[in-house]
């Protein structure tokens, strides 16, 4: 009796009627992985000013008379500077007994917090703290046409043992070079912790006397340093209100157009296989099951 009242039941349309929403399922679940297919150019134009950070990585920088210490300080601050920036290009130098550029002047302020986020004592092994070379390099690294819209932030507890910052910071106004400094740490001073392999404190360091080391903040480079430049000098503080001021004074200074820059982004192509999903299921729909009435009659007459 069910064969004869599921003559009309055509189960090869049923399983194609199975077959597509199996079909369609995947194909859902595809556009649901967001799928990024393909590339397009975007062009970014911006006005603003060059703004170079340069951040002192040298040992001093892991005395913790700030929390958590000196170094981790000054890179929450940075980042929280970075967030605010509105069209200037950005550029990280990391210097200790020499300089390097760690993130060249860009308007990719992501990828300024990455190169950022790299930074710690170790990626420079020559020991010491040349604020000069710091302040050379950032002379360098800048537009030298162009005698304005040049920013320096120079964050460090202000021990130099090498050169001359004050007189290189006379040759950077020359070019237009503007240079806040924010000292890090106290004039108190602390110790310098060092750190086996693994990261596990061991002492702390000492000199040839064998007397523990206390690293202190040089406030008078620091402010000899801005006064020649016609910066300014600031402490770092638990609220970071010193990178506030600076930005507030940026912004004011004379921006200009940045060079336009392209670059490539990924394409959404979820749609595509929505639009598939939904053919499909349409589809399903409108099968139906039934079969022929030819087909139904024929079937009868056999059985």
């Amino acid at each position: 009796m069910v064969e004869q009242l599921t003559l009309s039941s055509s189960h090869r349309k049923r399983n194609w009627k199975i077959v597509i929403v199996i079909l369609s399922i995947i194909v859902l679940v595809f556009a649901l992985a967001d799928p990024q297919i393909g590339t397009k150019l975007e062009e970014v134009k911006r006005s603003g000013v060059d703004i170079f950070v340069a951040l002192d990585v040298s040992k001093s920088m892991l005395a913790e008379d700030v929390v958590p210490n000196r170094l981790e300080k000054a890179k929450h601050e940075i980042s929280t500077f970075i967030e605010r920036l509105q069209g200037d290009r950005i550029g990280l130098i990391c210097f200790s007994g020499i300089a390097f550029v760690q993130c060249p002047l860009t308007l990719d302020y992501s990828a300024a917090k990455l190169f950022l986020s790299d930074i710690d004592t170790d990626i420079i092994p020559q020991p010491g703290t040349a604020i000069e070379s710091a302040i050379e390099l950032a002379q360098q690294s800048f537009v030298h046409r162009e005698l304005k819209h040049k920013v320096l932030i120079l964050i460090t507890d202000g021990e130099d043992h090498e050169g001359d910052p004050v007189e290189i910071a006379k040759e950077a106004r020359k070019e237009g070079i503007v240079v806040y400094t924010i000292g890090i740490g106290s004039q108190q001073g602390a110790p310098i912790p060092e750190f086996d392999r693994y990261g596990n404190r061991v002492g702390y360091k000492k000199d040839r006397d064998g007397q523990v080391v206390t690293s202190r903040l040089d406030v008078i480079t620091l402010e000899k340093i801005a006064f020649e430049t016609g910066g300014k000098y600031y402490i770092s503080s638990t609220g970071e209100s010193e990178l506030n001021k600076i930005y507030q004074e940026i912004s004011e200074m004379e921006e200009k157009e940045l060079s336009s820059r392209q670059f490539t982004q990924f394409e959404d192509r979820f749609q595509i296989f929505l639009f598939i999903t939904f053919i499909l299921l349409i589809i399903e729909t409108l099968l139906s099951e039934r079969r022929k009435i030819k087909q139904v009659a024929k079937q009868r007459l056999i059985t």
